[in-house]
């Protein structure tokens, strides 16, 4: 008998998510290099407190394809002062404490420090000191944060986010961007990764907790068709692109990556058209994430975008598995699960996987 759609949904997205072994090659990693940050003499004195940043943390990231690592940020909000501390001066401080403990096996990148280890890569962020008034409410927002990180994939956006409301929700917003040494430009730049952080929970919880699988989905889609994509937009930019798109109130994953492309492809047509780049604002700082992808990059992806948005349209409003599951495949690859053969067409649930919710109009 042919199951449901929304069960090969859920399958897909297991199959997609970082393995227990990786992600416990991620914790293992950051827990040690945390520990090893806090015993040292040297340094500790002048942290304020430590976070976990990136898709890891937003529980956005996909398996590494392939070969490649899997990634994990550590942010330190350090006690260092801008007046005091030129971002490589700053940067500088962490080498003698890299050497010790990851010679050989680090490097100095524009705004972090990469760390590559065997089966796991990490970035080690510097940021300045908050405002003094606001280092206790840091301290006591991340303490909570760091709790929080420990909770599994698969339970974390059924627990209660730490970000989702209430006087905290305020607090967090109502904090000052953290500041980033950024060595190719010698200035410190604003960073808001908590902000980030709490608009994904937000944005989660408006789309039925559906929006960082659709994320996860596209992150995929975009690893399997690397061949015909350039590469950018990529990791977050393109996450928050998504975000942008994504409309609020989807029923499923599947609606969810039909009306992402399509708002994708609408939102963006002219841009792609004149070869220029969208300008986006980060959460909780006036920076723009789109700053360093190229037009002609951008034009290229949102053509391939456009034959995806078709191609899922396609898929999500089939009649059946077994006419939708090869369409969807075609879209994620195998990892997407195929359709018994033979199986029962009535068995098929439209308006749980496939279609039938959503009109043939783009914002229906």
């Amino acid at each position: 008998m042919t199951l449901p759609l929304p069960s090969y949904f859920k399958d897909f997205l297991q199959d997609i998510r970082p393995t227990d072994a990786q992600r416990a090659q991620m914790i293992e990693g950051h827990q040690r290099l945390q520990e090893r940050l806090e015993a040292d003499k040297e340094l500790a004195t002048g942290f304020v407190s430590m976070f976990l940043q990136g898709s890891y943390r937003r529980y956005t990231a996909v398996r590494p394809k392939d070969d490649s690592r899997a990634d994990v940020d550590l942010v330190v909000v350090t006690k260092m002062k801008e007046s005091e501390f030129t971002p490589a001066k700053a940067m500088s401080c962490f080498k003698p404490f890299l050497e010790r403990h990851y010679k050989g096996k680090y490097q100095q990148q524009g705004r972090s420090f990469g760390i590559t280890m065997s089966r796991i890569e990490m970035d080690l962020v510097i940021t300045a000191a908050p405002l003094e008034a606001e280092a206790g409410t840091y301290s006591k927002l991340l303490k909570a944060e760091a709790a929080l990180a420990s909770v599994s994939l698969d339970e974390a956006f059924s627990a209660e986010p730490l970000f989702k409301s209430g006087e905290q929700e305020e607090a967090l917003w109502k904090l000052h961007p953290l500041r980033i040494p950024d060595r190719d430009l010698g200035a410190w730049q604003d960073t808001h990764p908590l902000a980030q952080l709490s608009w994904t929970h937000r944005k989660n919880d408006r789309c039925g907790g559906h929006f960082v699988n659709v994320v996860k989905a596209l992150k995929w889609w975009r690893l399997v068709h690397l061949d015909s994509l350039p590469k950018r937009p990529k990791s977050y930019p393109l996450e928050h692109l998504l975000g942008d798109c994504c409309p609020d109130g989807i029923e499923s994953v599947a609606e969810g990556v039909v009306r992402t492309l399509e708002a994708f492809v609408d939102n963006y047509a002219f841009h792609a058209a004149v070869k220029t780049v969208p300008s986006a604002e980060d959460r909780g700082v006036k920076q723009n994430v789109m700053a360093r992808i190229d037009g002609n990059d951008f034009a290229a992806f949102h053509e391939q975008a456009k034959k995806a948005a078709k191609l899922a349209r396609k898929a999500f409003e089939s009649p059946d598995a077994q006419t939708a599951a090869p369409l969807w495949r075609e879209l994620f690859g195998d990892k997407f699960p195929s359709a018994p053969e033979g199986g029962s067409k009535k068995s098929f649930t439209p308006h749980e996987g496939g279609s039938g919710s959503v009109g043939s109009g783009r914002f229906a």
